[in-house]
């Protein structure tokens, strides 16, 4: 996961924050990986304002901002759709810091 969204675009940093979290910025939180014992999950910030036409979101559909991707042992990563989203991610960020 952390390689497709590295490479997303070459820009995004990388800092390990909130108790081990890794979290990926550029021009603000595009999306935070959180560990579960089951699962991993990415969480994108501003996930409810993002277009998602290849529906790789599958969870975090009840909040009005947040929307999440989990990820179970043996789930196969739709890598194009997820660099896709990252991509919406930043230019959602971008769009906001112009304000």
């Amino acid at each position: 996961m952390r390689n497709i969204i590295l490479e997303a675009d070459s820009e995004i940093t990388e800092e390990w924050r909130w108790m081990g979290s890794p979290v990926w910025e550029k021009d603000g939180i595009i999306c935070v990986g959180n560990i579960f014992k089951n699962k991993v999950q990415i969480v994108f910030r501003e996930g409810a304002a993002l277009p998602d036409p290849d529906k790789i979101f599958n969870a975090g559909f009840g909040g009005k901002q947040w929307r999440t991707i989990d990820i179970f042992e043996g789930d196969k990563i739709k890598e194009i759709a997820l660099k896709n989203l990252v991509r919406e991610a930043i230019l959602y960020n971008q769009a906001k810091t112009k304000k």
